[in-house]
Order: structure tokens, then C-alpha cells, then sequence
């Protein structure tokens, strides 16, 4: 699953690329990533990032774009917010959830300055932070899977490619309830979706990617 637009912080140190026409793909194939191919930043071109609703095929098309395209994976699963920042307030904006400042700071902006990422993952199970890892070049992609939020608007800038992976509801229905069955699918529905609705539409995050895909 891939999100990835050209940022024009970046184009200073990165050559320069005209943006994408966007574009609808069908991006669950065998061979879904190779289209990218032209476009995709590589080793000289910066990071992508890739967003887009649960259930949509994120996972799944990251997977085939690390293999197929040899780029490493950030996953956005490793920037929940702790519960002691979870405040009213925070939650109240779009996007919220996310612990994007360290996103920036500890994975985008290194990687920006020509110096590695490295970043302790939350884990959020144990409600601690693990080992720091360090992705290996080139550039990754940042993955919003369950997560989502990948490309929050204090994030975007930093990429030089976004794309936005989309599938409708039964679609994406069906597979959360193949996922974790009727309780998972009850706290999506009732928790996470909405939350995601929301940033999706308050931070326009379709509009600002150069690639739609279809994950159906």
C-alpha cells in the first residue's frame, strides 16, 4: 500500500520530478507494485509514504512494493499515541491518535538531512517502547497500516511520492470481520473508522496524493 507526492521542501536537495497525473489502479495483483516502478523515488528520490482507509490492502501491497521494489518499510503501527498523551484535546484533532512528532522528528527528518532514521517502536500491547530500528537504505516507505496516518499534513512535505489506497465498505467489511470476526469488526465500526473518516477528510488526504489506487 503506497502513498507517496512530491514535496517542494525536498525537491532543494532531491532532483527535481514533475508530479504524477492522478491515477486508478488495481493494486492487489501479483505484480501490483511493478507499475510504480517509474515513478517510485528510489535510493536518490526520498521517501514515499502510502495511507489510506483499514482493511483496504495496505499490508499487503507494502509487502509486494518491499519485495518487488527493494525499498524498506516504516509502519505507522509503531507511532500509536502512549495513553498518558491520549489527552481530550489531543484526541480532538484530526489525526490526533498518532504520534506523528516522532514520525518527524526521529524518522522523516534524519532521513531529509541525509542521515539514518532510527526510531524505538510503541508497542502497544506492553505499553513500551522496544529496541530503536533502524531501516536500511534506501529511503522507506511509510506504511499507515492499521494505523493509518502516514501522511498527516505535518508529514506530507517530507515525501517525494504519496499514494492513497482505497476499497469500498462491504469490501473492506468483509475482510475485518474475516480479520478478527464480529468483535474487532464491532470496535472498527465503532472506534478507529470513525477516527479515520475524520482525518481523511479534514486533512483532504486523497486530494493530496499523486496515486489512487483500488485495493479491491
Amino acid at each position: 500500500l503506497l502513498q507517496l507526492v512530491l514535496i517542494p521542501r525536498l525537491v532543494l536537495s532531491l532532483p527535481a520530478r514533475p508530479p504524477l497525473p492522478q491515477s486508478q489502479l488495481t493494486a492487489l495483483e501479483p505484480d501490483c507494485a511493478r507499475p510504480l516502478s517509474p515513478c517510485w523515488p528510489g535510493a536518490a528520490g526520498g521517501a514515499a509514504a502510502l495511507d489510506g482507509p483499514c482493511a483496504s490492502g495496505k499490508a499487503t501491497l507494502a509487502g509486494q512494493a518491499a519485495r518487488q521494489l527493494g525499498c524498506p518499510l516504516v509502519h505507522m503501527d509503531d507511532f500509536f499515541l502512549p495513553p498518558a498523551r491520549k489527552t481530550p484535546a489531543r484526541l480532538a484533532q484530526p489525526g490526533g491518535n498518532v504520534d506523528w512528532e516522532r514520525v518527524r522528528d526521529q524518522v522523516l527528518a534524519p532521513l531529509s538531512r541525509g542521515e539514518p532514521p532510527g526510531s524505538p517502536p510503541y508497542r502497544c500491547h506492553t505499553g513500551a517502547y522496544g529496541p530503536p530500528a533502524v531501516p536500511p537504505p534506501p529511503p522507506p516507505l511509510v506504511l499507515g497500516r492499521r494505523g493509518v496516518y502516514a501522511l498527516h499534513p505535518a508529514l506530507r512535505d517530507f515525501y517525494r511520492l504519496r499514494i492513497f489506497l482505497e476499497a469500498p465498505w462491504p469490501v473492506r467489511r468483509a475482510r475485518l470481520l474475516d480479520r478478527g470476526g464480529p468483535e474487532l469488526l464491532a470496535r472498527f465500526q465503532g472506534e478507529w473508522v470513525p477516527l479515520e473518516d475524520r482525518y481523511f477528510q479534514a486533512c483532504r488526504v486523497r486530494d493530496c496524493c499523486q496515486l489512487v489506487l483500488s485495493g479491491q
